[in-house]
């Protein structure tokens, strides 16, 4: 009951008016989606050129942070399973 709910609601932001999704086709249905759509692309706001520099230059240090994290873990398991095993580190073969 919740899902028509939601729907009836979604619907009626788009354009104001209910629609019956008991009795919509198949066409009917996919108007509201596409209507749906274009309404909600019409509330996207477009980062400005600061704020897209900034987003990148967090997430490329989150990144190198993350890469450097994993490249630590597995320098350190590969040591210990090397020397748990009669290894003598990562690149003994």
């Amino acid at each position: 009951m919740s899902e028509d709910r939601v729907t009836e609601t979604a619907a009626s932001s788009s354009k104001g008016r209910p629609v019956r999704q008991s009795n919509a086709g198949i066409f009917a249905r996919i108007a509201l989606f596409v209507r749906q759509v274009i309404g909600e692309l019409k509330k996207v706001v477009a980062p400005t050129r600061r704020e897209l520099v900034n987003y990148t230059a967090v997430v490329l240090v989150f990144v190198a942070i993350m890469m450097l994290i994993v490249t630590v873990l597995d320098l350190a398991f590969g040591t210990a399973v090397g020397w748990i095993f009669g290894g003598t580190g990562p690149t003994d073969r």
